[in-house]
């Protein structure tokens, strides 16, 4: 399988790998209109979007689950391609590109991918190139563009892991590769124990992935929003 076919996951799994019409002119050139790096501009555009699309005048909240979906996509490339491709892309470079209006699978292009060193356990790539540096530095630039919880914002990121999971485990299954579903919760049991991810809520696997995160998205605060299925408050 190849880091193109991971879209039949999911669309959260996909990843637009095309040079486009022209292809870019170079490293730094974006590949496509609104498509911009994973930096600032991009991320206060998302958070407008989202603002818009939920209804809400609470920027807390709009930065909340614009944080949690781009973990989720993040996550999702990352241990998709490692159980099924064994490889892991490298997600770190000035050419992935980000389009804050669009939603997957339409929102992430990385032109000509590479392949991050191979290696026997992907668990080391993902938390070095994923948690450590893509999604560490979202972290911080969210807490810079809206004062939201550093600890809300990780345990985004470990919600949309075993969302990723539990997506990923079912799809296995399906069809009819049980090998591969016991590796995707290996590589995300050895995640969950990251520092960054750790403490963040409860995974189990027996009868399928759950999880239950110890702090709230927010999303409760959207008008005629709800509690989502891991939500701590659902315990209170």
């Amino acid at each position: 399988m190849h880091l193109g076919d991971l879209a039949a996951v999911g669309p959260f799994f996909a990843l637009r790998t095309d040079a486009g019409p022209t292809g870019p002119a170079g490293p730094a050139d974006p590949p496509g209109d609104g498509y911009l790096p994973l930096a600032e501009p991009a991320l206060r555009a998302r958070v407008a979007t989202v603002a818009e699309r939920l209804g809400t005048e609470d920027r807390r909240v709009a930065a909340s689950i614009a944080f949690q979906g781009i973990a989720g996509r993040l996550l999702s490339i990352a241990l998709g391609s490692a159980v099924l491709t064994g490889g892991v892309p490298d997600l770190t470079g000035p050419t992935l590109w980000w389009h804050p209006a669009r939603t997957a699978p339409d929102d992430l292009w990385l032109p000509r991918p590479a392949a991050l060193p191979p290696g026997t356990d992907p668990v080391p790539l993902i938390a070095t190139s994923v948690l450590h540096d893509r999604l560490a530095a979202l972290h911080h630039l969210t807490r810079a563009v809206v004062p939201v919880s550093g600890r809300l914002l990780w345990g985004n990121a470990a919600s949309s892991l075993a969302g990723s999971l539990r997506v990923l485990h079912t799809w296995c299954l399906e069809q009819d590769r049980p090998e591969d579903a016991a590796r995707a919760i290996t590589v995300t049991r050895a995640l969950f124990e990251d520092p960054l991810l750790r403490g963040t809520g409860t995974l189990t696997t027996r009868g399928g992935p759950s999880f239950r995160r110890r702090s709230c998205c927010l999303y409760y605060r959207v008008p005629s929003g709800g509690m989502c299925g891991d939500c701590v408050l659902r315990t209170r």
